[in-house]
């Protein structure tokens, strides 16, 4: 069954909530939408280390749910937000499934949105900055698997943020709709060429690349953070906190 995120909302509301000193600041989750987002939202909201969390939210979703809130994003443009407050953030690209009437009412961001968000987010004063990026498997070059792949990555980790988590997890190729019988002859001839991207590059279920988030979010020491598909498949394979460590240079 789909995990709907205002579900996780309304159970989050219904546990008690930690006393202030053994929780950490505000989580701020950018994106809690599609598959990832429910899973990112149910663990990281359940789990109590944080005294609050904020969604943001286009719409109004309900008030008055304890320790979890929707933050409205406003209509102006990222640069012109207003600023809030935050210790850690979570950013997740994953589109609202549209069947999910709740979930359109949650704001999600779109990759040309990275910049200004996570200047946003520093204004805000999060320390702690996780980024879940899919990309389509077996397409991200080697070189850039393990690194910042692109100027925004880099311009965001250039925020000064005294952690950034950079989590690439790999996606199912999207159902394409052709047009004519030669366009879906020539789709099937080049489709071969997916049973050739190895199985440590395959897709993760949501609820496994949560887990990694949740883990490093616990554990990754200050610096930049980056989980190559491979190591993301990996994690999912067995014991993930033991991997999560051999990533982030911890004893085992």
């Amino acid at each position: 069954m789909a995990l709907d995120p205002l579900h996780a909302l309304q159970a989050a509301n219904r546990a008690a909530l930690p006393v202030a000193s053994a929780a950490f600041g505000t989580l701020l989750i950018a994106g809690a939408t599609g598959a990832l987002g429910a899973e990112l939202l149910r663990r990281l909201a359940g789990s109590h280390r944080h005294a609050h969390t904020r969604v943001l939210a286009r719409e109004p979703i309900r008030d008055g749910l304890r320790g979890v809130e929707a933050y409205l994003s406003p209509t102006q443009p990222l640069a012109q937000w207003p600023v809030t407050s935050a210790h850690t953030a979570i950013i997740a690209f994953d589109p609202p499934r549209m069947y999910h009437d709740r979930e359109r009412a949650l704001w999600a961001p779109e990759p040309a949105d990275l910049p200004a968000l996570a200047r946003w987010l520093r204004a805000c004063g999060v320390q702690t900055l996780a980024i879940v990026q899919p990309h389509d498997q077996g397409k991200l070059p080697e070189a850039l698997k393990r690194g910042l792949a692109s100027l925004d990555e880099q311009a965001v980790v250039a925020n000064g943020f005294e952690r950034v988590i950079l989590v690439r997890s790999a996606r199912k190729p999207a159902n394409a709709k052709f047009a004519n019988p030669a366009e879906r002859l020539a789709a099937w001839m080049l489709s071969v060429v997916r049973f050739m991207v190895p199985s440590s590059e395959q897709p993760v279920r949501a609820s496994k690349v949560a887990e990694l988030v949740d883990i490093a979010l616990r554990i990754a020491p200050p610096g930049v953070h980056v989980a190559a598909p491979e190591l993301v498949w990996e994690s999912a394979q067995g014991d993930m906190e033991a991997v999560a460590r051999r990533w982030l240079g911890l004893p085992g």
